[in-house]
């Protein structure tokens, strides 16, 4: 299964280690997809800046290059505040390429579950929804921060 992740551009020098540990682990965004088939980078780029510049041509090439689901990173989710954009965002990418989209990769760390759950941050249907996928037990949660 190949896999493509595009990260928030704020976070554009992160090194993927966190997401790359989650992927080989099946933890997060990752433990929906079966331990039967191998999960493979098959992208890895930034939005391109606000509001998304990259993202129509990003996923354009990485289904050119077999990925068969996208990723947004965990970074989208937790950065201060949340991209604004990641729900139109997962709608165009689902709607133009036919491929499900996931909102993050590895668990939330703990620090920011933290600081969001005093923000308020998530507290509405739509963004329980998205970070579904990675909200994880505490002790996920803390071996990632």
């Amino acid at each position: 299964m190949k896999i493509g992740i595009i990260i928030c551009d704020r976070y554009k020098s992160c090194a993927g280690g966190k997401c790359f540990r989650a992927m080989e682990k099946w933890d997060g965004g990752f433990s929906i997809y079966s331990h039967d088939e191998p999960l493979i980078l098959g992208g890895y780029t930034s939005c391109g800046g606000c509001p998304g510049g990259n993202i129509e041509y990003a996923v354009d090439e990485m289904i050119k290059n077999g990925v068969r689901a996208v990723h947004f990173a965990t970074g989208f989710i937790v950065g201060y505040p949340p991209c604004p954009y990641i729900s139109y965002f997962k709608k165009f990418i689902e709607k133009k390429y036919h491929i499900p989209v996931v909102a993050g990769t590895h668990p939330i760390p703990r620090k920011y579950w933290i600081m969001h759950e005093k923000l308020k941050t998530w507290d509405s249907d739509e963004w329980r929804l998205l970070i579904q996928a990675t909200t994880a037990d505490e002790t996920l949660r803390k071996a990632y921060d």
